[in-house]
């Protein structure tokens, strides 16, 4: 498979009390964030049903899978998974929620304060037929056990669904390096006994700062929470927190991660 290049991105839900950072004034700036990089794959979380119609809208080159956390038929919070469709054929996809019931809509898990989702897409490239499992997550901001409980579930689904594929795990885990959920991954071995790497320890290059927060206005230090994870035997260029504003603010309260690799 040839370069691909993935982001993750909090966009940061709808929320009136934002005042002048809400979604209103923010919503062209995170497409044109997305436009700019211009990711293959983009794994977007806290998205809601209207703003993810609204993205659609302002991304056509992009196609979005994935459910709400709620219940299927309501307009909550994504983690969806964008893919360009002059590259990409969606071949497969699932969400499921992090609970102890994972196939039941809306359900919570353990000491979560919300539902939460994570969504998985198997990718085929449409001119090399290569394909590539990609899986999006929110972890619980508030429960640390359901941080450790999500993430395991998450790593269980993708051992279900990867194959011998490339894969990539991606999301705002609510966590920072060296914290339980993050650890459980970075030590997490696939069936076929390929390992699963963060990639900021991969990259050749990095770029940006170490944290993915913001107030929207100023950096939030010590809080990189956004993470990708790429399975053994895919090379990684560069690992890039991007920092793109314009003159009112940034375009949520996380900066999206970008990766170069090639799977």
């Amino acid at each position: 498979m040839d370069g691909l290049r993935v982001m993750t991105f909090n966009v940061r839900y709808d929320a009136a009390s934002d005042g002048r950072d809400s979604w209103s004034h923010r919503r062209r700036l995170v497409a044109s964030t997305v436009r700019y990089h211009e990711p293959d794959v983009v794994g977007i979380q806290e998205a809601m049903a209207h703003q993810m119609r609204e993205l659609e809208k302002l991304l056509p080159a992009y196609d979005w899978v994935g459910d709400p956390r709620d219940t299927v038929a309501a307009g909550g919070e994504h983690t969806a998974v964008g893919f360009r469709t002059d590259r990409f054929e969606c071949a497969a996809t699932e969400t499921f929620w992090l609970s102890e019931t994972p196939e039941t809509p809306g359900s919570v898990g353990w000491d979560a304060r919300y539902p939460r989702v994570a969504t998985h897409a198997r990718l085929q490239d449409r001119h090399a037929g290569d394909q590539v499992v990609v899986l999006n997550t929110h972890l619980d901001h508030k429960g640390e056990r359901a941080r450790r409980e999500g993430i395991e579930l998450v790593l269980d689904r993708f051992d279900d669904v990867v194959g011998d594929a490339p894969g990539m795990v991606m999301g705002d885990f609510n966590c920072v390096v060296g914290d339980p959920a993050h650890e459980y991954a970075v030590d997490h071995v696939l069936p076929d006994g390929r390992h699963l790497f963060d990639t900021r320890g991969l990259a050749n290059y990095r770029h940006g700062p170490t944290t993915s927060r913001s107030d929207f206005h100023d950096l939030l230090p010590d809080m990189g929470i956004d993470h990708v994870f790429v399975t053994e035997g895919v090379d990684v260029s560069s690992h890039a927190v991007c920092t793109d504003r314009d003159d009112e603010h940034y375009a949520s309260d996380h900066f999206p991660v970008v990766v170069d690799c090639t799977p």
